[in-house]
């Protein structure tokens, strides 16, 4: 049986311009950076907790043939590619002005919802990504996964 999820993908169009955002603004560190021959294997994770990589993936080979790659680069930039992450934080608001001091543009500005306090923003590619404060009544016991707040 699976244990847990090691790594998920984000489609991006220039991974050094990846790095600029997921590590220059998002504070996220590198995990892996290396020359596969046929790609460059990219991940970061947050500084406290590498147990889930993200993947800072360029579209084509040797996943995807030059069509396809060029389809999956037209839906990134509208936001459609099918990726997405939600962070979780201690302070919404404060992640926020922070990040907004960086000039990271937002989409939605922090909001309260029944699962705590939340805001949106897309990566500099399209990319949606959410982070969310839940609020202290919520915290959910060891070993169960919580829902993920709707999109």
């Amino acid at each position: 049986m699976f244990k847990h999820i090691t790594h998920t993908t984000i489609y991006v169009t220039d991974q050094d311009e990846a790095l600029a955002f997921y590590v220059g603004k998002l504070g996220m560190v590198v995990q892996t950076d290396a020359d596969m021959d046929v790609m460059r294997y990219l991940t970061v994770t947050l500084p406290d907790d590498d147990s889930l990589e993200l993947m800072l993936l360029l579209p084509g080979p040797p996943l995807h043939d030059e069509a396809t790659a060029e389809q999956v680069r037209e839906l990134i930039a509208k936001g459609g590619a099918g990726g997405g992450v939600i962070f979780e934080t201690d302070d919404c608001v404060g992640t926020y002005e922070r990040l907004r001091d960086l000039g990271v543009e937002f989409t939605q500005e922090p909001t309260e919802r029944f699962y705590g306090t939340d805001c949106a923003l897309r990566d500099p590619f399209g990319n949606p990504l959410r982070f969310t404060e839940r609020p202290a009544t919520s915290a959910r016991p060891a070993g169960r996964a919580a829902a993920a707040p709707p999109r």
